[in-house]
């Protein structure tokens, strides 16, 4: 159990935290939720000791562990991937010297009596626990499972971290804060550099974690499958609920309703006393009567509203411009960065209107196709825009579209245009700029402001297809619902690459799953697509438990295998021979019904009606082809029994 103790810090004459506590037990899954700037990522640095609060204290048993992945931490390891994970087992490999160690002391000494061979035993014992504990005796195994559960594959395994994207680095940060089973896991955004499959592979994988699990996550359905508690931050204080994140949305409204009638009732009643009080006030006859409203005012515990920060971004999308049917047109298309082939032969046609979901692995192609849409990355075959497309582009690095050193002010003016100028603070203003925030410059913003800002910028000019690579990122749970909400009402084609489930819900009319160079075309949105690979998985989970199965019998016993494979053989040998024995009885008889017409032409006075109708030749062409079709199987059931034959 960890004890927060009535923490409070400020920046900037603002109480982040002011006099909060709450306990952290030893299995608990919690999630920690509030806008952008609510002190989230400030309080797990507390939690773990990488900040100190003003106030307060942090309290837990001796031997916790703490794991904490920030946001973003770039690593420059000349190691393999591999060999960077390995690097969480430093414990482990602690452990294991002083477990040999012991084990040669032991066997040297023969005082099996004393004390001092005794207390060794103990120690013994006691390393060995540990050692178990942290997963010694599997750790290999572990290492392997979790890098490929996060995405990695065998032939990344040997490639230098620093040759992968921040992202990637980030899931081999992951992958060791897991291997090191810290007694508490503090994640700050761990799915921001994950893909669909890798999340889902996290959330059952924190689910069965052995210790308590506290994340920050702007994804509610990685949050709803996670966590079974929730701790609001908002305006200095934290708010407990006993609830996932959408059972606490619903639980926070029915408290503050609650409130809000109790803070009514309350009201109204002091209302009554008061008017009492001061009607009667001045008259002796009723001074005892006033005393006693006065007493009572005085000893009332006032109801209290919990505050909660409501400000929130609001904005629509203009109104699409007009254009042709056809929006994009690819036939053949291919990218390459030199021998690096990334995408291969894709075809495909969006129409006006259009909303496509572009989902799968990091590094596949999303990203890469949005910018050849945008003509920023040269390519092979056709990729053709419509008849007057206009496209407006959401980076998802938003570092690379952003000027740093302007300000939030400079740079939505330097873009607008027309009537559009005279409204830039009130367009800033609905993105939550006002104020000195204006004069910020880009380079001192958080990724949730920068992000706002990015989205502020789309608005300067009308467009007709929209292209948003991973908007959602840096944004908290209220921007994400009223830029989805925009999305939904907006008139023009959208391309989306994003990996928030509950975010994708609704939003596409097509997916587009990037997957081995290519492109999968799921028509539906993002249920429909996760429930197609959800039964396609479970699908070769059952071709693996098959080949896994046979490959164990090889294991156990290859004479027991190979015994079972004659019998199969022999059983099939026998069913193919009666099947070729019953084609040649049927053939005879075939052949002696068409001798028996043969006789019947050779005398057509005998048969002259049947003749003359047609009926003898059909049926004597019926006989020939059906003796026909009847020999070639005869002829497939002797090439087959050659086959086994050949394999006994």
């Amino acid at each position: 159990m960890v004890s927060v103790q009535n923490i409070s810090i400020h920046f900037s004459g603002t109480y982040i935290f002011n006099n909060v506590s709450f306990l952290i037990n030893d299995k608990d899954r919690i999630g920690l939720v509030g806008k952008n700037g609510a002190g989230k990522s400030t309080l797990l640095k507390i939690i773990c000791g990488l900040m100190e609060a003003e106030k307060g204290e942090i309290a837990s048993p001796n031997g916790s562990t703490f794991g904490y992945l920030p946001q973003d931490k770039i690593s420059n390891s000349n190691l393999s991937v591999i060999d960077e994970a390995r690097q969480a087992f430093a414990e482990i490999n602690r452990l294991a010297e002083i477990r040999d160690k012991i084990g040669t002391q032991l066997a040297e000494r023969t005082d099996y009596e004393s004390e001092e061979y005794l207390g060794l035993i103990q120690k013994l014992n006691e390393t060995e626990e540990k050692f178990n504990l942290l997963g010694g005796n599997s750790a290999e195994g572990d290492l392997e499972k979790i890098l490929m559960g996060l995405g990695f594959e065998r032939k990344d395994f040997l490639q230098p971290v620093r040759t992968f994207s921040g992202g990637w680095q980030m899931r081999v940060e992951l992958a060791k804060l897991l291997l090191q089973r810290p007694n508490v896991l503090l994640l700050d955004e761990p799915t921001n550099h994950l893909d669909i499959e890798s999340i889902q592979w996290l959330e059952d994988f924190l689910v069965n974690y052995f210790g308590a699990v506290v994340l920050v996550s702007h994804d509610r359905a990685f949050l709803d499958a996670v966590t079974k508690r929730t701790l609001d931050i908002s305006l200095g204080q934290i708010h407990d609920y006993k609830a996932s994140y959408s059972e606490y949305v619903q639980m926070r409204e029915e408290r503050r309703e609650s409130q809000m009638n109790t803070y009514n009732n309350q009201q109204k009643q002091i209302a009554d006393i008061e008017r009492f009080i001061e009607r009667f006030r001045y008259k002796n006859t009723k001074a005892k009567q006033v005393q006693s409203r006065v007493k009572m005012l005085e000893k009332m515990d006032k109801v209290e509203i919990d505050q909660f920060d409501n400000a929130h971004i609001s904005f629509r999308f203009p109104p699409a411009p007009h254009s042709g049917n056809i929006v994009l047109e690819a036939e053949g298309l291919s990218k390459s960065y030199g021998e690096k082939e990334v995408l291969r032969d894709l075809e495909f046609i969006m129409t006006r209107g259009e909303k496509i979901a572009f989902v799968g692995r990091n590094g596949e192609g999303k990203t890469t196709l949005s910018r050849m849409v945008l003509g920023e990355l040269d390519f092979s075959g056709m990729l053709k825009t419509g008849h007057l497309v206009k496209i407006g582009y959401y980076a998802q690095n938003q570092e690379n579209m952003l000027d740093m050193e302007k300000t939030v002010f400079q740079t939505i003016d330097d873009e607008a245009v027309g009537d559009m100028r005279a409204r830039v603070k009130g367009l800033l203003g609905s993105f939550l700029f006002s104020g000195d925030d204006l004069d910020k410059k880009v380079k001192v913003l958080s990724g949730g402001e920068k992000a706002r800002l990015a989205l502020a910028r789309l608005l300067l000019v009308p467009v007709n297809l929209l292209v948003l690579d991973e908007p959602t990122n840096h944004l908290d749970m209220r921007s994400k619902d009223i830029l989805k909400s925009a999305l939904l009402q907006y008139d023009g084609s959208l391309i989306l690459v994003s990996h928030d489930r509950d975010f994708l819900q609704g939003l596409s009319d097509r997916v587009f799953e990037f997957r081995n160079k290519k492109i999968r075309e799921y028509k539906g949105d993002i249920a429909y697509f996760l429930e197609s690979r959800r039964l396609e998985h479970l699908k070769d989970l059952e071709e693996k438990k098959k080949k896994a199965a046979d490959g164990q019998q090889k294991g156990v016993s290859e004479n027991k295998i190979n015994y079972e494979k004659r019998k199969q053989l022999d059983r099939d040998k026998r069913k193919i021979q009666s099947r070729i024995e019953k084609c040649e009885e049927e053939m005879m008889a075939l052949e002696e019904q068409i001798e028996e017409y043969d006789q019947m032409m050779a005398e057509p006075e005998k048969h002259q009606k049947r003749i003359n109708d047609g009926s003898l030749y059909k049926e004597y062409d019926a006989l020939k082809k059906k003796l026909e079709e009847v020999t070639e199987n005869w002829e497939e059931w002797h090439s087959k029994l050659e086959e086994i034959e050949e394999m006994i």
